[in-house]
């Protein structure tokens, strides 16, 4: 690509997220990228999943006005009594109606952003960035599905001294690794489920690739200068991820892969507040009626974890907890307002 080509290169972004402390060091600006290259069944991003803008409606803003349906093109809205309903067969994402509705109640997720608009648009963050030791993260969805904008991005805030972390899933190539790697400070990788049929079942695809994705990102960290920090995550989902057996699995491969490489293994607790992104995008929700998991069960895997072969202070885990009458979600987060990180459930 010439310098031209790249400053004007476009991507699909689901959400610019400021002031986040959960998607590594300091004080971050997060761009979640849309598209995902698994389907997790307890995803928390839903909206992150399609790679194609999608409309969804916030009930309680709507104020009965019926502008929408009137410049809707493919006549897919209609408002009853019972609420909007979208015909996603119809709908093509166009977002003309999400313009013209005067209450916002109609939304489009998921906007083409030029690069160095984008760039221009994070920039603004960067005292937080310098006062804080953080920096600007790429999640999902999943950023290396778009690997030449996502490289030409983090290049151009690294020309500008801000750090960068890629937050992957691990499901691509080696080439979009090798692309994107040489810009990011940090990387932060999911790993979810160690048997590869189990893994299967709850995401479509086995974890075959997503491990040979790890080995690349650990063995390009020991012949390169950056990315230079990597961070593990696995969320612990009720059901799913929550056994002993997979959590001692994970650590013995990372004790046997990534020695000396990995500075944070994260659990990272279930949480159920995606219910309502579901019902806006007409989906139905496999973890539902799940739970969220009691504190001594995190603390439990916590010490699971930490006997399976790793470095035992690498072990953290974060998010709510339920107290024992389930009405309020303890939290083991730095931040009490905050209740699990965004990126850490990305598909």
């Amino acid at each position: 690509m010439s310098s031209e080509e790249i400053v004007n290169s476009e991507a699909m972004i689901l959400e610019i997220q400021r002031m986040s402390t959960e998607d590594g060091p300091g004080i971050r600006t997060t761009v979640f990228f849309k598209g995902c290259s698994l389907n997790c069944s307890w995803c928390h991003n839903p909206e992150s999943i399609s790679k194609q803008p999608q409309l969804h409606w916030v009930g309680n803003r709507c104020i009965g006005c019926k502008s929408c349906l009137d410049v809707c093109p493919q006549q897919a809205l209609t408002l009853s009594e019972s609420g909007m309903a979208i015909d996603r067969t119809l709908c093509d994402g166009c977002g003309e109606c999400a313009e013209e509705c005067p209450s916002t109640a109609l939304e489009l997720m998921g906007e083409t952003w030029r690069m160095s608009d984008l760039v221009d648009e994070v920039i603004k963050d960067k005292v937080y960035f310098d006062k804080s030791d953080g920096g600007v993260t790429i999640s999902g969805g999943e950023p290396t599905l778009q690997p030449q904008f996502a490289a030409a991005f983090l290049k151009s805030l690294k020309e500008r001294g801000v750090q960068t972390a890629l937050d992957t899933c691990g499901l691509c190539s080696q080439k979009a690794l090798e692309i994107i790697l040489p810009y990011a400070t940090m990387v932060l990788f999911d790993l979810k489920v160690m048997n590869s049929e189990r893994h299967k079942h709850f995401t479509n695809v086995g974890n075959e690739r997503i491990l040979a994705s790890l080995d690349y990102i650990v063995g390009f960290m020991r012949s390169h200068v950056h990315p230079k920090t990597l961070w593990i995550r696995t969320p612990i989902i009720p059901g799913a991820t929550d056994t002993e057996e997979n959590i001692r699995a994970i650590g013995a491969y990372i004790a046997e892969h990534t020695s000396q490489v990995v500075e944070r293994w994260e659990l990272c607790a279930f949480n159920n507040l995606c219910l309502d992104k579901y019902q806006r995008l007409d989906l139905a929700w496999a973890f539902e009626s799940a739970v969220l998991n009691r504190k001594e069960d995190m603390e439990r895997l916590a010490e699971v974890a930490r006997s399976s072969g790793v470095n035992p202070e690498i072990v953290h885990w974060t998010g709510s907890t339920r107290l024992e009458n389930d009405s309020k979600p303890e939290n083991n987060a730095t931040d009490p307002l905050k209740v699990v990180n965004k990126g850490c459930m990305t598909p």
